[in-house]
């Protein structure tokens, strides 16, 4: 590999204005795909198989009013709404009925009038039954009477009395019949108003009201110009003295970079300035991370227009392409200014030919880690199939695919640039000393201290990473909400002035449907409404239940269920969970009995007792679906970790040819990303230092985050373990005892990859302050993880354990070494192959001609 790598750079470097036009026609080409074929980014996640998709289908069928998507709108008025503002705001909804996708507006005075007219109702209907009982008894007495009077004075009897008690009889069991079924109506009536009593609309200061838009379709599937036309139409509301917010579902940002992400890559170049100690070869490695993302990206964004391509994934290529940009090719630049440092020592000026000689070399042997190291990330990441999740899946080959297009750009644009630049990639202080010399400073200090004292390196490394773990035991799954949202955006101002006059709960209601065997009687729906509604209610964690449609043909009726919290709540998941063991009949808690005695009179009641064999229930909507997919995503990820860890020994062994070496950087790497998670769980979830990464609202991690992080920081971690590592092995394969080649491995590669560590570092924090929601929590857990791994793993860890291994560090069963492929990494190949034609070459020169 090494050979033909350096052919690659061979040849990139004496054509370097022809590798530079390549790769702008391909830059162009992709700009132009982009530009003609790509539609927008989806919101959407997609989990195939799954329950609420099922559910969610059904009642599309079934009760399609229900089951398309529906956007809130939060509008306020300090002082109460005036006749004014209140025809302000029906104007408002009229214009938004008339956007395309919008099948209904619903008005929410005219809904409250309804509830609050519902207690009305009730009033009405049991001063009726009532007079009806009253009158019913009264005639049930008289009748009983008469009864009474012809028994005793049967010669009374006469045929016109007999036929007048037959018609009482008959009468009041018609009048009984009729009472009856008119107060169990009542009853069922009351019952659906006392599991609806949490539902309003107008808040009970008069103040906000909730405006629910619904579309033909599940927002997420829809086009971000359908979604921005509400705000845009609501301007108008400013006009009359209406604040208006628009929920998460309309605003969420689908912005790809920003601000932070602009500051963390110019922190890189300062990293780089400092390190190169050249402004023109600082922006190397920076202009090569551009292309690969730049062409990567927009071809990415190119294929939407046959496919759907989620939001989070071109972030997600940004993030991990930037990093690995500027890093690959600082590598194979490093390498190259330690090669003319050598070559330089004595004060020789560099030749045209020595200096294509040197990039050619540095990339066919830092190129080789590169190679090694961006194919360990595109595997990782291509692996996420296993996860069955297509989003998942989506990301991960967006992200593989930016990786491999940025090593392809590193191989062959790098020593391009290298070649144009020439002698000014000559370090400034070589002449006035070798390279060698250079091994002193901060990294022999270092590994010579973690060297002397293996053991204690060790433990305190392990100590800290476990105690940074802790918190990772308690970590809990979800997707974002509107509490995740900027405190300054319309999305969080919505969910907080829901949660405040409407519950917390309001932000995300569950969709139930109870689907039925046979048609429901027209006149038992109320009935069997009223049933479900008490079934609900017998589970924790819910505040009211309310019917909001029936099919056609009366065999499904849906239902709202208002949650205690907030989607993202510890409690709203226990209460799916609930719901979910009540669908599939089994026992309701013992502490509900007495709020079931009324349904039925077991002391024990079940689901399939409460609800009857003939009904099935089933939950959808937004929070249940992020509740299935971070279960679905939690249950993947041993597997996805088995992979990983499975991939992690085999390459290294083939790598580094010991045994040893690839459990101990795999024990690294464990580590690193529990404490990581730990990290991550501390700051999200807990709320730990929320003021300083803009953590306002505490709530669940990021479901996808485990699994992405896994895969990537093990592609990161691998990196670093194999420049490290790989001067440590090259030493010992070249005579050096195991320590000492631990100590000149080290200080061969500490400096370039701890400028690479602080690179990667400053590229992933600049996310944590993203738009993006979604890609805070990942760019704080790659940049505390790359930090970890990086300086307390590769740079403490390994050495210390190596030390402590001595020489077994470095064993390999003679069987194993002749079956493994050499990878040649170091590139000791391709030097014994130039040493010879360096040998041949003055043969040649000296030898007669003819």
């Amino acid at each position: 590999m090494a050979t033909l790598l350096h052919r690659l750079g061979l040849f990139s470097a004496r054509r370097p204005i022809a590798v530079l036009l390549a790769w702008f026609l391909v830059m162009a080409a992709a700009v132009g795909g982009m530009a003609t074929l790509s539609r927008p980014l989806s919101n959407e996640f997609e989990i195939p198989d799954s329950e609420f998709g099922r559910v969610l289908d059904e009642l599309g069928r079934e009760i399609p009013q229900v089951a398309g998507g529906t956007g809130t709108v939060v509008v306020h008025s300090e002082d109460g709404f005036t006749a004014e503002q209140k025809a302000a705001l029906r104007d408002t909804m009229a214009a938004w009925e008339d956007l395309p996708h919008v099948t209904e507006v619903m008005d929410p005075f005219a809904l409250q009038r309804q509830l609050d007219g519902s207690d009305d109702r009730l009033a009405r209907a049991e001063k009726r039954l009532t007079k009806g009982q009253e009158q019913y008894d009264t005639g049930r007495a008289q009748l009983i009477g008469l009864e009474n009077y012809l028994a005793d004075h049967p010669g009374r009897a006469t045929p016109a009395l007999e036929q007048q008690l037959a018609d009482g009889r008959t009468q009041l069991a018609e009048a009984e019949e009729e009472l009856t079924a008119g107060w169990d109506a009542y009853h069922a009536g009351r019952d659906l108003r006392s599991a609806g009593e949490g539902v309003s609309f107008v808040s009970r200061d008069g103040t906000t009201a909730l405006v629910q838009v619904r579309f033909d379709t599940q927002t997420q599937q829809l086009d971000p110009t359908v979604l921005e036309a509400v705000p845009e139409t609501g301007e108008r509301l400013a006009e009359a003295g209406i604040e208006a917010d628009y929920g998460q579902e309309m605003t969420m940002t689908r912005e790809v970079g920003g601000i932070g992400e602009v500051i963390g890559v110019a922190v890189a170049g300062v990293v780089l300035l400092v390190m190169l100690g050249s402004l023109v070869l600082a922006g190397l490695p920076l202009a090569i991370a551009l292309v690969g993302v730049g062409v990567s990206l927009t071809l990415g964004v190119a294929t939407t227009h046959w496919i759907d391509l989620q939001q989070m994934a071109p972030v997600l290529g940004m993030m991990l392409g930037l990093a690995v940009g500027i890093d690959y090719a600082l590598f194979i630049v490093n390498r190259h200014r330690r090669q003319l440092a050598d070559l330089t020592a004595d004060g020789t000026v560099p030749t045209r030919d020595q200096l294509r000689a040197s990039v050619a070399l540095a990339t066919g042997t830092a190129g080789s880690a590169v190679v090694v190291a961006g194919t360990t990330v595109v595997i990782a990441l291509a692996a996420l199939a296993v996860s069955g999740i297509p989003t998942l899946l989506q990301m991960g080959l967006l992200a593989a695919f930016t990786v491999a297009v940025t090593v392809l750009v590193a191989l062959t644009l790098t020593p391009a640039l290298l070649s144009l630049v020439g002698r000014r990639a000559v370090p400034r202080r070589s002449r006035r000393r070798p390279a060698s010399s250079t091994h002193d400073g901060w990294p022999q200090r270092w590994v010579g201290v973690v060297t002397r004292r293996p053991r204690a390196a060790t433990a305190l490394v392990t100590l800290v990473m476990l105690v940074l773990a802790l918190p990772a035991l308690s970590m809990r799954l979800g997707l974002p909400d509107g509490s995740s949202e900027p405190q300054d955006s319309t999305a969080y101002q919505a969910y907080e002035r829901v949660a405040e006059s409407f519950g917390p709960g309001s932000n995300g209601p569950l969709l139930l449907a109870a689907e039925y065997d046979a048609p429901v009687a027209e006149d038992d729906v109320v009935a069997e409404e009223a049933k479900v509604a008490r079934a609900v209610l017998a589970v924790d964690d819910r505040v009211s239940v309310l019917p909001i449609g029936t099919s056609d043909d009366r065999r499904t009726i849906a239902f709202q269920v208002v949650p205690a919290e907030g989607p993202s709540a510890e409690s709203t998941v226990e209460l799916v969970q609930g719901l979910r063991r009540l669908a599939d009949g089994e026992a309701v808690r013992e502490s509900s009995w007495l709020d079931l005695r009324q349904v039925v009179g077991d002391a024990n009641p079940t689901g399939e007792q409460l609800l009857g064999d003939d009904v099935e229930l089933g939950l959808t909507g937004a929070t249940v679906a992020n509740i299935e997919v971070s279960e679905r995503l939690a249950g993947a990820l041993p597997l996805y970790l088995t992979m990983v860890i499975g991939l992690s020994l085999v390459l290294l062994t083939i790598v580094f040819r010991s045994i040893l070496v690839p459990l101990v950087a795999t024990a690294g790497f464990l580590l690193s990303v529990a404490a990581s998670f730990g990290a991550i769980v501390a700051v999200y979830q807990w709320g730990w230092l929320g003021s300083v990464f803009d953590v306002h609202d505490p709530s669940a991690v990021f479901s996808f985050m485990p699994t992405l992080l896994i895969g990537i920081l093990f592609g990161l971690a691998m990196d670093y373990q194999m420049f490290l590592v790989s001067g440590m092995h090259e030493a010992y394969v070249h005579g050096r005892d195991a320590r000492t080649a631990v100590r000149e491995g080290f200080t061969s590669g500490a400096r370039v990859v701890a400028a690479a560590a602080l690179i990667m570092v400053a590229v992933f924090s600049g996310f944590i302050w993203a738009e993006m929601t979604m890609a805070r929590s990942i760019g704080f857990g790659l940049a505390v993880g790359v930090f970890l791994d990086a300086f307390l793993v590769r740079m403490t860890f390994t050495p210390a354990v190596l030390t402590m291994l001595g020489d077994r560090a470095w064993w390999l069963p003679r069987w194993l070494d002749r079956l493994l492929p050499n990878l040649d990494v170091e590139g000791a190949a391709l030097a014994a192959r130039l040493a010879e034609q360096d040998e041949v070459e003055p043969e040649r020169e000296l030898a007669p001609v003819g």
